[in-house]
């Protein structure tokens, strides 16, 4: 959680931001990386991962599908902790990385209520 200084100088913690129940997750999953975006319904970024951002995987790697599942993983923990518990998911792109992102989110108790697919 990140610091910050009040006005006498003395650090204190951020405080953690109440989300709505209800979001979307933007998963884009090309040849080379997954990205998971969570955002409200107005489209304003809640918290990101992809398949690099993890830190182990880096090259080829990183379009695996268990990168896809690690990213999937960190987002719904992150939302999780904030309140967040049913998504919309929308799926973009032809990588491999699609389904287990999808996956990961169910796994870790997020109710999707619907999964668009917006490959172009």
């Amino acid at each position: 959680m990140a610091t910050a200084k009040d006005k006498k100088g003395k650090v204190r913690k951020a405080k953690k931001k109440k989300l709505d129940s209800v979001g979307v997750a933007h998963i884009k999953s090309s040849f080379n990386n997954t990205i998971i975006t969570m955002t409200d319904l107005q489209g304003n970024v809640i918290t990101w991962s992809s398949g690099g951002h993890q830190g182990r995987y880096k090259g080829s790697r990183k379009s695996t599908a268990f990168a896809a599942q690690l990213a999937g993983r960190f987002v719904a923990q992150e939302i999780l902790s904030g309140g967040m518990r049913k998504v919309e998911v929308w799926v973009k792109g032809p990588g491999s990385g699609r389904e287990a992102a999808v996956r990961s989110l169910k796994a870790e108790g997020i109710e999707v209520t619907r999964i668009k697919d917006c490959t172009a």
